[in-house]
């Protein structure tokens, strides 16, 4: 489960057995997001099918709660496999890269912790290449699990995460690649939050250079995944196991490369960071199929996967949650930037900052495909977009859209910062008056923003 560009979707990809292998086998959700475009808040979701609000993970610091001492005592007991362990005796095993620490992220020259044990391991390929590790060690789990329990097993790849080194049989592939050149590449987000503004625009040649030849790297690296994928499925249909169990591929973040000319990470608010593939085969799951259904925190979605779902009853809308990350001195190579500033690329182009922080409420329906932010700045900066027209988040809408789509889309967005359980799943409602009339959304009235409440 690694970091996955995703905006191709699967219609070009170096993940074609993934794609035969489980989505065309099973169900492909083209509406699949993250609730924190970040490893450590998003992985924490993953497991808990909680919102970062409330699993408390906000970044991938430990100040940030990522792996600290708090989030093991009071969340990993709750993680859904250690529930599958404690209370329906499922065996279960976990490979790779689990929440976030320094250095997990590398194909050679790393330790594991196998069962508690550090186990260094070296460079040499053959012994020691990270990802088929991972995937001779899930072969050995499901060639020696009991047969007479059930299983659940999550394998975690680094790839296509930095330094992005691929397998020697891959390195020269893609030779020819380049990152996607959408409307939104190396444009200027001039009606955007700062960060976005402070990027230069057009990038540098050197800059352009370089996020182009991270997406050929990590095509690459996603070639050994894609191998891994297809071993387990055999593996499991050897055994006789394939028809029974459930296969699930999807992401813990997207990735930006030269959108709105920030050269390349995750972290925004925008598509490009927070869509993730999600192809799932398994029992009762008929092949070939795609819902645009979205599923976060703690739904149950088997009934989306068995196509006996109640379209009335699923939910419209979702949020996601970032809290920025910044040094609190100033970069060495860019001085004028002064602190509060991370991830910085030689062109002084920053990714991230203290007050890179949000609150967005996503709305998937037919009646409405909208995106409202809040930053928790001085400026209480708002973005709000029409993805139905404006896909790539070209046009910021705050100060044209009407006031009572406004209004609505801030109380839903206070109400999902607060929501627990039951009242996070909750339908959101939206008035199509306002969803679909042109005037009325590009109405060109001057709007009250309500301070955004943190919750």
């Amino acid at each position: 489960m690694g970091h996955s560009k995703t905006r191709f979707v699967f219609l070009q990809t170096p993940l074609n057995k993934t794609k035969k292998l489980i989505g065309e086998a099973g169900i492909t959700f083209t509406n699949a997001f993250v609730a924190s475009p970040l490893c450590c808040p998003s992985r924490a979701s993953i497991l808990t099918g909680k919102y970062p609000h409330n699993h408390h993970v906000i970044n991938n610091t430990l100040e940030g709660n990522c792996s600290s001492t708090a989030w093991q005592k009071t969340q990993e007991p709750k993680t859904f496999p250690a529930l599958l362990q404690a209370y329906a005796g499922y065996q279960t095993f976990f490979a790779g890269k689990y929440l976030n620490q320094e250095r997990n992220s590398r194909y050679y020259n790393y330790t594991l912790s196998v069962n508690g044990k550090p186990k260094k391991h070296g460079g040499n390929y053959s012994e020691d290449y990270l990802t088929d590790v991972l995937t001779n060690m899930s072969l050995d789990f499901l060639q020696y699990k009991s047969n007479y329990r059930p299983f659940f097993m999550m394998v975690s790849t680094p790839a296509p995460h930095a330094p992005w080194t691929p397998a020697p049989q891959y390195q020269d592939r893609f030779k020819d690649l380049k990152a996607p050149r959408d409307p939104n590449f190396n444009v200027h987000g001039k009606d955007k939050h700062w960060l976005i503004r402070q990027a230069k625009t057009p990038m540098t040649n050197s800059s352009i250079e370089l996020l182009d030849e991270a997406y050929r790297k990590r095509w690459r690296t996603l070639l050994s995944v894609d191998d891994l994928v297809e071993k387990v499925v055999k593996r499991l249909e050897v055994r006789g196991e394939l028809d029974n169990t459930y296969i699930i591929f999807t992401s813990d973040n997207g990735y930006h490369t030269g959108q709105f000319s920030l050269p390349l990470d995750k972290r925004q608010l925008y598509e490009s960071d927070i869509r993730v593939p999600l192809l799932i085969r398994g029992p009762n799951i008929k092949p070939n199929q795609t819902t645009g259904k979205t599923a976060m925190d703690g739904m149950s979605f088997l009934s989306v996967l068995e196509g006996s779902v109640n379209s009335t009853t699923w939910r419209t809308d979702f949020l996601v949650e970032y809290e920025g990350e910044g040094s609190n001195v100033s970069d060495p190579a860019c001085p004028l930037l002064g602190p509060g500033v991370s991830v910085c690329f030689p062109d002084c182009v920053c990714e991230d900052s203290f007050n890179n922080t949000y609150a967005c409420v996503r709305t998937v329906a037919p009646s409405a495909n909208l995106q409202y932010c809040e930053f928790d700045d001085n400026e209480v900066f708002v973005e709000v977009y029409n993805i139905t027209v404006d896909p790539y988040q070209l046009i910021n809408l705050a100060k044209t859209i009407d006031q009572e789509v406004l209004e609505k889309m801030n109380h839903r967005l206070m109400m999902l910062q607060s929501c627990s359980g039951q009242s996070c799943r909750t339908p959101g409602v939206y008035d199509t008056r306002y969803t679909f009339d042109p005037h009325l959304m590009f109405s060109n009235r001057s709007h009250r923003r309500n301070r955004l409440r943190r919750a």
